[in-house]
């Protein structure tokens, strides 16, 4: 695979923009990663090529940069990126049996994805939401409190192409190549959208302004 000139001259002008935001070209090299996937779906090699190009870089240190993260991918990833968290609060809240039964109704592993290239399986160590566990993400987007059956339901329905909400966030739940897109530092104007926190997150916080509590001084 090889970039047509009209994807090389739009990849070109937005690593540009990002190359810009940097004192030094290479520390641009996380953003350009995630830019290269939100074309090709993954790290192709032809993306390592052009980030090594652009930032003057060996392509063996963009290699060893990419197959570092777990957020790059190696092969191409589903449409909708679900992780779903095995972490030991989400796991003796049912999040191992999740994922068995999750991976065996769609029929792929941890990092595998559907035949019909819709859905790829993660299993992440921790999603940063325990007060909603069992947590899966899609997209990087929080799906709280779910079970067995809502989560084959979820990924039922983003295989059937209906509309999925987040449980927190965005209205709109992006694609797994629009979320590259963002994460390379492009936003999609959505960073705002529906609330971050709520419920179980805020408990502390409601029972400090009860109590009349505060932060010490500094």
């Amino acid at each position: 695979m090889t970039y047509s000139p009209e994807v090389r001259e739009r990849l070109e002008r937005d690593a540009k923009e990002i190359i810009g935001r940097y004192p030094k070209t290479r520390s641009a090299l996380l953003p350009l990663l995630h830019l290269v996937q939100s074309e090709d779906g993954y790290v192709s090699d032809d993306g390592q090529e052009f980030c090594a190009e652009m930032l003057g870089v060996s392509k063996a240190e963009v290699t060893g940069v990419a197959t570092f993260y777990t957020m790059y991918k190696r092969k191409p990833a589903g449409d909708y990126h679900v992780g779903v968290c095995i972490n030991a609060l989400c796991a003796v809240m049912g999040g191992d049996q999740i994922w068995e039964e999750l991976s065996e109704h769609v029929g792929a592993g941890h990092e595998e994805t559907t035949s019909d290239g819709k859905v790829s399986l993660e299993r992440i160590e921790c999603n940063a939401a325990c007060d909603f566990a069992p947590v899966m993400m899609v997209n990087w987007e929080f799906f709280d409190n779910q079970t067995p059956e809502s989560a084959k339901q979820l990924v039922d329905d983003l295989r059937d192409g209906k509309e999925v909400r987040p449980t927190r966030g965005p209205k709109r739940l992006c694609t797994f190549k629009e979320a590259s897109r963002v994460l390379a530092g492009l936003p999609d104007d959505q960073a705002g959208d529906g609330p971050s926190a709520a419920g179980p997150s805020l408990e502390g916080l409601r029972v400090a302004k009860a109590h009349g509590w505060k932060a010490p001084e500094a």
